[in-house]
């Protein structure tokens, strides 16, 4: 089955890279398969992909640092594939804007779930159909276009972010656990950290207080609980 989705991997392991290819050709994806960083940066600023698959560690530079060049121009959902498991390397490379995190030796089969898992998360044009959900011109949400504004002003956030921040709009007052709001932003919350939570939640902050008048904070911290949203 063809999804007309085309999916840039980039990998210097050759034998990974033909197994993750194999697999995703075979259920329908379109992949190229890039060694460097240099020419993964130029060929995604052209925007014909859908997808992109970094390896953490690459013989031109770093995929984390590919990443944050990517997302100064692009929010294209990316996914880390790296041999590196410590939780600070997870926790950087969600924070600086992937979609998802795994480790060598991974199954191509999860592989292949969590790109679809993400891909529905990010399908804009599911939800066109759905009604914007606005609330006020101090902090409003459009559904449609997956945009949350505060105080007339658009945030840029990652997919996370923009999951995260809409979960907590949604249930204004209400005492979220980090559980709950994982199990909003990831595939896996059983493998996920809190920290990362922490993290997203320190992001989306300073993207507040940027645009904020001093003193104002739109999420609270319930030590020992979680977060809440307080209505602006």
């Amino acid at each position: 089955m063809m999804h007309n989705i085309s999916i840039l991997l980039l990998e210097d392991d050759q034998a990974i890279a033909d197994a993750v290819q194999f697999r995703l050709e075979t259920d329908g994806y379109q992949v190229t398969h890039m060694q460097t960083c240099r020419e993964a940066l130029e060929t995604l600023r052209s925007g014909s992909y859908q997808f992109a698959i970094f390896d953490v560690g690459l013989p031109d530079g770093s995929g984390f640092e590919l990443c944050k060049e990517v997302r100064s121009f692009s929010d294209l959902p990316i996914l880390f594939l790296t041999a590196r498991s410590e939780e600070i390397d997870r926790v950087v490379g969600l924070e600086i804007g992937a979609d998802d995190y795994m480790t060598k030796p991974f199954s191509p089969r999860e592989l292949l779930a969590r790109i679809k898992a993400i891909l529905r998360r990010s399908d804009v044009s599911s939800a066109t159909n759905a009604p914007a959900q606005e609330t006020d011109s101090t902090f409003s949400v459009n559904t449609a276009s997956c945009q949350i504004s505060y105080l007339n002003t658009p945030l840029t956030l990652t997919k996370a972010e923009y999951k995260l921040l809409l979960t907590l709009s949604q249930n204004t007052g209400r005492v979220l656990s980090r559980n709950q709001l994982l199990e909003h932003i990831s595939d896996d919350p059983g493998a996920s950290l809190d920290r990362v939570i922490d993290a997203h939640v320190k992001s989306i902050r300073a993207k507040l207080k940027a645009i904020a008048p001093e003193g104002a904070e739109l999420i609270e911290t319930r030590r020992g609980l979680g977060y809440s949203f307080k209505q602006p």
